[in-house]
């Protein structure tokens, strides 16, 4: 339920904008986490870093045997890792070591969101993860969904990751906006733009783009201009259903298209290594 409410939120942000709650409009945090990786009988460690701009967050290391590789997942503008269990279960199944985050705001995670702060947080989810569990960057799949895309390209274009994963993202907010209300003016988006096709420019490891036809949130031409955009190696999985569910709703099509995706590049790379 509250995912839902979360993705009606993101959809009404022009309309909250125009009433002053553009940061109620973009972000729907909880703080509460009520269910563990351990209720679907993982291992996990529960993990405390801090930010450049000192700011303490929270998340959860999934470890898998054998990983194929390391996921730096990036979650949407509402809930929490609890949220992110049945990614943790999926990732598990393909072989994955996930390690999810909760922005500042969200969760366990001290202070307030911003764009900006989304940023900094993944930086930081970035620096864990190589500095503090010496996890060679090119072994990192960084793996957003939704508001997470945007904050994923952007660390993707930022660090060198071993492959990108977006689903279900917008082209950017103010993009966003044009196409679901079209009335609203421009300059009541000031100061969000989370613009991932910009961000995409700039990232030149292999992506994968996953949308639904059926997601009612972010329309699907978004996932598809995304993909246009790319000029390096990419792939595109079109999935059905909405845009809480759809990978759910498509869990065939959507693991087998993932798993191929790794194993077409990340594997590559790796027996490529000296």
């Amino acid at each position: 339920m509250r995912r839902q409410k979360a993705g009606w939120i993101l959809a009404m942000v022009p309309v909250l904008c125009l009433c002053g709650c553009i940061s109620h409009a973009v972000y729907f945090p909880q703080r509460e986490v009520r269910h563990t990786p351990g209720e679907l009988n993982l291992e996990y460690e529960d993990i405390r870093f801090e930010t450049s701009d000192g700011v303490r967050l929270s998340g959860w290391l999934v470890p898998a045997r054998n990983p194929r590789g390391t996921v730096l997942f990036c979650h949407g503008n509402g809930g929490n890792v609890e949220d992110c269990l049945d990614s943790i279960r999926i990732g598990h199944r393909l072989g994955l070591t996930m390690f999810v985050f909760d922005y500042r705001g969200y969760g366990g995670s001290q202070g307030t969101p911003t764009e900006q702060g989304t940023y900094t947080d993944a930086d930081a989810a970035w620096d864990y993860l190589v500095v503090n569990r010496k996890v060679p960057p090119g072994d990192i799949v960084i793996w957003g969904r939704s508001l997470g895309g945007a904050v994923a390209a952007r660390t993707a274009a930022h660090h060198p990751a071993g492959i990108l994963i977006i689903e279900s993202t917008f082209v950017s907010i103010r993009e966003l906006a044009r196409d679901r209300f079209s009335w609203v003016p421009s300059w009541v988006l000031d100061g969000y733009v989370y613009d991932t096709l910009d961000e995409l420019r700039r990232v030149d490891i292999p992506v994968l783009v996953i949308h639904s036809p059926d997601d009612e949130i972010i329309p699907f031409r978004h996932g598809r201009a995304l993909y246009d955009s790319l000029k390096g190696p990419r792939s595109f999985v079109e999935i059905q259903g909405s845009h809480n569910r759809g990978y759910l709703e498509s869990t065939e099509v959507y693991e087998s298209g993932i798993d191929a995706f790794i194993s077409r590049f990340l594997a590559a790379k790796e027996s490529a290594s000296p």
